[in-house]
Formats: structure tokens, C-alpha cells, sequence
């Protein structure tokens, strides 16, 4: 048995399940909040729930994006360090700032995509969500699926581009 590659599972399970559910934890409180204070949406509202499962799908979809990234990033570190302690650190402190950014893409391309489509239609969708227009809730919530899934990839890049890769041609 390979002892880092079983290390590298185990921290993976680790770390998403519980910055996994901080994360969604934030996003949903702070979701919430916007919903309660600014546009003074109740909690028993079905469409701004079915907005909300939106938001938490999307979110979760993009932060999904830095997994392979953060084990690329494992493996070179592998090769580099001997210690397990402080290779299970490195990766730690590693796969923080990687899923932090992810996080924030998420709810920026969320957010952002949802502005500009409220921009574009002439009418005020989170009115619509407060009025518990299902159909509304619906189209919003699949609008910011659809954006996570098309931006997911060159998330994934950018923050693969964070990893420091040997150069294979030195100038």
C-alpha cells in the first residue's frame, strides 16, 4: 500500500467534508441574510429556497473544480517531501487557498450572472422569488447551474496555474 497516496485519500474525504460543509454553511447563512434584509424574503418561501438549492449547488459545483488541481499539487509535493506530517501540512495549507478561490469564483460568477440577467429582463426577479413565483425560481436557479458548469473548467485552470510546476525548458 502506498502510504501517501492513501494519506492524499484520506485527507481529501477529510477536507471536503468539513470545509465542505463550512462552506456551505456560509453560503447559505449568507444567502439567507440577503434574502431576509434586503428584499425581506420569509423563510417559509419555496421559491427562494429553490433559489437558494441553486446557489449551494453551484457553489459546491465550482469549489468540485479545485480537486484536481489539489492533486496535482499533492503529487508534486510528494516527490519533493519525505515527511508525511509535512506533506499532509503543505497540502493542507495548499488546498485552503485553492477552495477559498474557488469559493469566491463561485459566488462571483453566481452573483454576477444573476445581476446582469436581472439587467436584461424586464422583470424584478427577486420580487418574483419574495412573491413565491415558483417558475421564476426555477429559471434562475438552472441560469446559475448552467454558468457554474460553463465556468467550472476555467476556474479549474486558473487555479491549476497556481501550482509551482517544474519548467521543463529552462531559459
Amino acid at each position: 500500500m502506498n502510504i501517501k497516496i492513501s494519506l492524499l485519500g484520506l485527507i481529501e474525504i477529510l477536507s471536503a467534508l468539513s470545509i465542505g460543509i463550512f462552506i456551505l454553511s456560509i453560503t447559505y447563512q449568507g444567502v439567507r441574510y440577503l434574502g431576509r434584509k434586503r428584499y425581506d424574503i420569509q423563510s417559509n418561501n419555496l421559491a427562494y429556497s429553490i433559489f437558494t438549492a441553486a446557489v449551494l449547488f453551484s457553489v459546491g459545483y465550482m469549489i468540485s473544480g479545485a480537486i484536481q488541481p489539489m492533486i496535482s499539487l499533492f503529487r508534486l509535493l510528494a516527490a519533493k517531501e519525505n515527511d508525511s506530517i509535512t506533506l499532509a501540512m503543505s497540502f493542507v495549507g495548499h488546498g485552503a487557498v485553492y477552495i477559498a478561490l474557488a469559493f469566491a469564483a463561485g459566488v462571483v460568477i453566481c452573483f454576477s450572472g444573476i445581476a446582469i440577467y436581472t439587467f436584461l429582463t424586464p422583470l424584478d426577479e427577486f420580487r418574483e422569488l419574495k412573491n413565491n413565483n415558483l417558475g421564476v425560481a426555477v429559471i434562475v436557479g438552472t441560469i446559475m447551474i448552467v454558468l457554474s458548469m460553463l465556468t467550472r473548467d476555467g476556474v479549474s485552470l486558473l487555479i491549476e496555474s497556481l501550482i509551482p510546476y517544474p519548467e521543463q525548458f529552462p531559459g
